[in-house]
């Protein structure tokens, strides 16, 4: 296996779930990430050290996501999902059976949340990360990192109420 083999098969699965919480498209995360792991790779020697390995390539893959979501490119293709979904009409049984699953309810309304509560609900309970580090990775405060934590954790119990999975966000 080679060095960049290694290199991916390492970070790469990992990150890849990192930024399809932002771009919400399988095919685009791969992209972000394979630009990611490939620039991170070419430069690994100027690596400072000032944080984790880790934490310098959740900032890039965050980085690089955030100037998808503000390219022409992002904006053109939402639009279009939504002038096909207007005209698709409704789904199929088989389609809102699987989206009503537990798991899927609730992914659903994490990826509904705004991009700074998502983010922040993602890193702490998707990837187990203590409030100091998602600060750190964020390059923001230990406070606003509490406080996006609540008004998520608040957004995510309005959206999911009724449907049992609400007391799950309390805490």
């Amino acid at each position: 296996m080679s060095q960049l083999e290694q290199f991916i098969h390492e970070h790469g699965e990992e990150l890849l779930r990192l930024a399809f919480t932002y771009v919400k498209s399988k095919e685009i995360a791969e992209d972000i990430v394979q630009d990611v792991l490939l620039k991170a790779f070419e430069k690994q020697q100027e690596f400072r050290g000032a944080a984790s390995y880790r934490t310098y390539l959740y900032r890039m893959t965050i980085n690089r996501s955030y100037d998808y979501l503000r390219s022409w490119s992002y904006k053109n293709t939402v639009l279009t999902m939504k002038i096909q979904t207007i005209f698709q009409g409704a789904s199929s049984a088989e389609k809102q059976a699987i989206t009503n699953s537990e798991q899927q309810q609730i992914g659903h309304a994490v990826l509904a949340l705004p991009i700074k509560y998502r983010e922040v609900i993602v890193l702490y309970y998707y990837k187990d990360m203590k409030v100091e580090t998602i600060a750190e990775i964020l390059n923001c405060s230990v406070n606003t990192v509490k406080t996006r934590l609540r008004r998520g954790r608040e957004k995510l119990k309005y959206s999911l109420e009724g449907s049992g999975y609400d007391e799950r966000f309390t805490n």
